[in-house]
């Protein structure tokens, strides 16, 4: 039997491809199921010092995602010896990868496109994993879609139970233990508080950049080190009766070459408008978000994050780019607030090449790690797509391992 702990995006494609081909698999996650419109409220607390959005339910922050589908990382990947290119077109035809059409692009995201493209900045759509037929804009996308329209891992952990895995939600991983260097398990603890041993000579690490870190620093590997957050602040003001609240989130995409700028309503933004006599449907906002240096850590089990001189350069610059845009559109320059600085995208505390290898196996064997943990660089840009086309990929290797 093989563990797989955590349901998010890599656990679940593997869970779901070794469960397709017969394979034992018990499949563990921390956190609860839950109904897709209430994904909001198991966002994890943050450690003091650093505001990292990440969450703990089955489907792991997929559940919280604008729908983003874009390829990041491909050659860096490449170059350390791991070609993922198939992988990435079989994710994309798994997931339905396409622009969503005209009807879901309201008037913030036109704006956006329009000025953006008048200002040469070569504007495209965002590729999306979101069914347009399903999908009534509402802006709660980051927030759980509650009309289910977009694709979360819960639509491959569902595949896997229908194909016989076992599931375990709402039960924590506390340790991994190893005997001679080799897997033998994992201890969890239910909800109960009730510890158990579950035996395998498999064990997949796919608990988050975070989890993943802790756990392997736990049993004395080298991880938790160079931790990445892919920071970003959202920067908006007033435009009245925009509506941009009720729209598709991040429908559109400027990818420089420090930064990305996407259209992005942010209620902290909200609150701060509101001050100055705003509603919800007069606020236009645009998101920036840069690839940050690698001078996190994990420390007794919690997150330390510094910026570089460069990470803030890059968020000025593409802070003075955003701006830029709201004002074009007629937003009040005067009105114009910035969010803190934020991360959404943990990863790189079990880089390939220093604690994994190219088949994402640690010095333990039998034990792999498969999330944005294996990352060697910040992509600055959504990596749900290359976690994915790591976990087939790694899911294709086990089973031409074990067969």
């Amino acid at each position: 039997m093989i563990i797989i702990i955590g349901s998010g995006a890599g656990g679940s494609i593997i869970a779901m491809e070794l469960a397709l081909s017969n394979i034992p698999v018990t499949l563990i996650e921390k956190g609860p199921s839950i109904d897709m419109k209430n994904a909001f409220k198991c966002y994890d607390e943050s450690d003091k010092g650093i505001d990292l959005l990440k969450t703990s339910c089955t489907g792991g922050s997929t559940t919280v995602a604008a729908g983003n589908g874009v390829r990041v990382l491909e050659e860096e990947l490449k170059e350390l010896g791991v070609s993922i290119s198939k992988e990435l077109d079989e994710v994309e035809k798994l997931l339905s990868i396409h622009e969503m059409d005209n009807e879901h692009f309201g008037k913030g995201s036109q704006k956006f496109m329009e000025i953006a493209d008048e200002l040469n900045l070569n504007p495209i759509k965002m590729p999306k994993f979101i069914r347009d037929n399903d999908c009534i804009p509402c802006g709660n996308c980051a927030f759980g879609c509650p009309r289910d329209a977009k694709w979360t891992s819960v639509d491959f952990v569902k595949i896997a139970i229908e194909n016989g895995a076992k599931f375990l939600d709402n039960t924590e991983v506390i340790d991994i233990p190893i005997k001679n260097e080799k897997v033998k398990g994992v201890t969890i603890k239910k909800s109960n508080n009730k510890e158990e041993f579950i035996p395998s000579d498999t064990v997949i690490l796919s608990a988050g950049a975070i989890n993943s870190g802790i756990l392997l620093q736990k049993i004395g590997l080298n991880a938790g080190k160079k931790l990445f957050i892919d920071p970003f602040v959202t920067i908006g003001g007033i435009l009245r009766n925009i509506g941009f609240n009720k729209e598709v989130q991040m429908n559109g995409v400027v990818i420089g070459e420090n930064y990305i700028l996407a259209p992005h309503y942010s209620q902290f933004v909200a609150n701060e408008l509101k001050k100055q006599g705003a509603k919800d449907s007069d606020i236009f906002s645009i998101m920036v978000k840069i690839p940050d240096d690698s001078y996190g850590q994990i420390k007794d089990g919690k997150v330390i994050k510094e910026n570089s001189i460069k990470d803030i350069r890059f968020i000025t610059e593409g802070s003075a780019v955003a701006g830029s845009i709201l004002v074009k559109s007629g937003v009040d320059p005067n009105s114009i607030v910035s969010t803190n600085l934020r991360g959404a995208h943990p990863g790189g505390t079990a880089a390939i090449g220093e604690v994994v290898d190219t088949n994402l196996q640690t010095e333990i064997n039998g034990l792999y790690v498969s999330d944005a943990s294996v990352l060697p660089k910040s992509p600055g840009a959504p990596p749900i797509l290359t976690i994915l086309a790591l976990s087939k990929r790694l899911s294709k290797y086990l089973i031409d391992k074990l067969f």
